[in-house]
């Protein structure tokens, strides 16, 4: 068994454990937390699960570290604090575990990562022995592993565009939506995550990965936006009160230019609330939200991924299938050779040992 230990229980984390405690070859040994009220506490409770797993929540990380698990799951954020994310994942590293993690865009690319975000975690591999993979949904799979698969069916492509459609009102992180992304605060407001240049740096990646694995060149990678005021005032059952003439929905583009033509496409419709921009896309079937990949060519062929938990969440459920790509690469990479790896280099693999799996 592969002792495991997840760090972080936000959103991310509560996914990890559960996807850590279900998989037949790993082992939960331990559970790193940030807010002191969650020390001690359990780590099925902090997972959601209905039964406890005897493990305590822990704030110590040298002493998490000191007994040298085989995995880490990285699950604490870094959209707002990257410089601490990387410290932390290095310090894994360092350990000589196996890292996975959603936490550092950057390196969803590993090839083209600036070199000083790529350099300290390849020394730190080659101190310790351990392995990063760092991958997601969106980016991540709803754009590297996906789109190239259903790819591979056509018999020519002209695009291949991969869609993330949702209402922000169902994912549970008010500060990144009304702050970074801006859903509820003025027009003249500039969001963070759709700054120029921000969205290349965050799913450029893909956009490179998905040409290096078509074998294209790629002219350049461009930037679209588009913002929606709210008609009226709105109040959302878990992030109260967006106010009218306030942002309401955001949808922009990041292109992969071959020559000279928009050919790999990452797109993001994203509402606060139905009611913003309803001729923008939708999901299928009218719920909360959903990924899609659309390939124009003959044929054309279009996948929609829609997950949820088991209350119905739909962002919960997307934050699920990122955690069971991470925590399913986990085995692979205890065999690999240590290493920076990316999406294109770990396989996505059957559910195996999982079939009919009965949780305790």
């Amino acid at each position: 068994m592969i002792s495991t230990v997840v760090w972080g229980t936000g959103n991310v984390g509560q996914a990890a454990i559960r996807a850590v405690e279900a998989h037949p070859a790993l082992r939960l040994t331990g559970v790193l937390v940030h807010d002191p009220g969650k020390v001690g506490r359990d780590a099925g409770e902090l997972g959601g699960l209905d039964y406890v797993l005897g493990i305590a929540a822990s704030d110590d990380i040298d002493g998490a570290l000191a007994a040298v698990p085989d995995a880490v799951v990285y699950a604490a954020s870094g959209d707002i604090r990257p410089d601490d994310a990387l410290a932390d994942i290095i310090r894994a590293l360092r350990a000589g575990a196996v890292v996975v993690t959603p936490a550092l865009y950057a390196l969803y690319d590993p090839r083209n990562a600036p070199a000083e975000v790529r350099e300290p975690v390849l020394a730190a591999i080659a101190e310790g022995g351990g392995s990063l993979f760092v991958s997601g949904i969106d980016p991540g799979w709803g754009n590297d592993v996906l789109p190239l698969l259903v790819s591979g069916l056509g018999s020519t492509v002209e695009v291949i565009r991969c869609q993330e459609i949702f209402d922000y009102s169902t994912y549970d992180q008010p500060d990144s939506v009304r702050y970074l992304v801006g859903m509820g605060q003025p027009m003249d407001y500039q969001p963070p995550m759709v700054a120029p240049s921000v969205p290349t740096m965050v799913w450029g990646g893909q956009i490179r990965l998905m040409a290096r694995a078509l074998g294209v060149e790629l002219d350049e990678i461009r930037e679209t936006l588009d913002r929606r005021a709210l008609d009226c005032t709105i109040t959302t059952r878990s992030m109260g009160e967006f106010e009218a003439g306030t942002q309401g929905a955001v949808r922009f583009e990041v292109q992969g230019i071959v020559e000279g033509e928009p050919r790999l496409v990452i797109e993001h419709v994203t509402r606060i609330h139905p009611s913003c921009a309803p001729d923008w896309p939708v999901p299928a079937d009218g719920g909360a939200g959903a990924h899609r990949v659309i390939i124009e060519g003959i044929p054309r062929i279009e996948v929609t991924v829609e997950a949820t938990d088991p209350a119905g969440n739909r962002a919960a459920g997307g934050n699920a299938t990122a955690v069971g790509r991470l925590v399913s690469a986990i085995d692979w990479l205890m065999t690999a050779d240590p290493g920076l790896y990316d999406a294109l280099d770990v396989p996505l693999r059957p559910a195996v040992g999982k079939l009919g799996r009965i949780q305790r």
